[in-house]
């Protein structure tokens, strides 16, 4: 087999580092490690391994330090991984035959991205039901993909480009290299890691993200992955939409832009211009599931609720199996003024899933407007019954909509379980006092 180099760059990776070099071991003769400054026991578990650990200065640049890495490297073809990313055991096999390709440059490899919910995304990529592919990934609900280049032909002309969100895909489009579809998966926990972590992950990010705009001002991508950042990790929507009106402004035909765009100023309330952006997405092109769904949610915000239906089935059409989009067709049906058709939509799939927190919300929500107050607090009950890991509003919620039938029984009933589930919660422990003394004063 072509010898194959596996590349890191790491800083106090101690807790992920031995399960990654563990799953590459096998595969790779030669493992090179840049380590940009670490004070845990990350250089000894690499040498454990049979890595060579080069110490680098750490410059505020992802691909300044990768580049270091591979530079070192023997091998023909090169493997980037990071600390906490893993193979599991059937990349040998299938990695072989890739190594001995004479006419490709790299390939694109799908990275598996570990959630602990699935309702997380990345970008508008919906989230996906963990097949436990790897032993090490199961204890997690699901996975989110994506692609980048990780494999690549070791050549001087074939290096990172971009000090955060770094590739070699600029490269090797510069140089006319062809590339392929790798057989394999990488199996990355990153996402998965504790708020703390996150945190200042995303701080560095944001850092990075604008060091790298000034280096590169008629950079679209650059702009659009600075936007996420702002959107989703610091909710600072302002920002989010001049940087995303920026990258639409740089590449017109930017569908993945537009649609952030849109859904940007949907979050800000303008929901007619939100409309018009995601039309822009659509055209480009961009027709997800997520352009689909906040074009259902801007009409059904403006209250036209059969466009904001019609919307929401293309949305179940482009990610099949969403609960949290059927429970919005079914509640903008009844809101259109069908109400039994979408009543007896809902309660075909809680049939089907009755463990769907989203479907169960629906329902309340979809009675609470028909003011059938007692079906709403019945089916509120049985979200509580029935849902794991449920928060002390939706018990609050349940006990609200008793009261309002003066149900005090029920209404108790709901918030004692609720102290069960979050023993000393002050929120829970007030509404039980305002229950008590609004039945007793009911019974004077």
């Amino acid at each position: 087999m072509t010898a194959l180099t596996v590349s890191m760059i790491v800083r106090n990776a101690e807790a992920f580092l031995p399960a990654c070099l563990q799953s590459v071991q096998s595969l790779a003769p030669e493992i090179v490690i840049a380590d940009t400054g670490s004070t845990d026991r990350t250089i000894e578990i690499a040498r454990e391994f049979g890595a060579r650990v080069m110490q680098i200065p750490w410059h505020n640049d992802f691909a300044e330090a990768r580049n270091r890495a591979i530079t070192e490297a023997r091998g023909d073809w090169i493997l980037s991984l990071d600390a906490d990313e893993q193979l599991d055991s059937k990349t040998a096999a299938g990695i072989a035959a890739l190594l001995e390709n004479k006419t490709l440059s790299g390939f694109q490899v799908t990275i598996r991205n570990y959630v602990n919910s699935l309702n997380e995304r990345i970008w508008d990529e919906p989230p996906k039901s963990n097949d436990s592919l790897l032993a090490s990934a199961a204890a997690y609900p699901a996975f989110i993909e994506h692609e980048n280049i990780r494999l690549f032909r070791r050549s001087p002309e074939i290096f990172f480009v971009g000090r955060v969100h770094e590739s070699v895909g600029p490269r090797i489009r510069e140089v006319h290299g062809a590339l392929g579809r790798a057989n394999f998966f990488i199996h990355h926990f990153g996402f998965a890691a504790d708020a703390t972590t996150k945190a200042r992950k995303n701080d560095l990010y944001r850092d990075m993200g604008r060091e790298k705009l000034r280096e590169f001002p008629k950079d679209w991508q650059a702009h659009f992955e600075l936007g996420l950042l702002e959107l989703e990790q610091y909710k600072n929507l302002p920002e989010a939409r001049a940087l995303f009106t920026r990258a639409c402004e740089l590449n017109p035909s930017a569908g993945v832009a537009w649609c952030f765009l849109g859904l940007t100023i949907f979050r800000m309330g303008y929901y007619e211009d939100a409309l018009n952006f995601l039309r822009h997405a659509d055209h480009a092109g961009h027709k997800t599931a997520l352009v689909a769904e906040t074009r259902g949610d801007a009409y059904y915000n403006l209250g036209q609720f059969d466009d904001a239906r019609a919307c929401y089935e293309a949305a179940l059409k482009r990610q099949n199996g969403s609960a949290g989009v059927l429970a919005k067709v079914c509640l903008a049906t009844v809101r259109a003024g069908k109400p039994e058709k979408g009543l007896s939509r809902l309660r075909g799939a809680l049939a089907q899933n009755p463990q769907v927190a989203e479907l169960h919300e629906g329902l309340i929500l979809a009675l609470v407007f028909l003011n059938r107050i007692e079906e709403a607090a019945q089916a509120s009950d049985e979200k509580l019954r029935l849902v794991q890991g449920l928060l002390p509003a939706d018990h609050i919620r349940s006990a609200s909509l008793w009261a309002r039938v003066r149900n005090w029984q029920r209404s108790s009933q709901a918030l004692e379980s609720g102290l069960l589930a979050h023993p000393g919660n002050t929120g829970l422990t007030r509404a039980l006092d305002e229950i008590f003394l609004a039945s007793g004063a009911q019974t004077e």
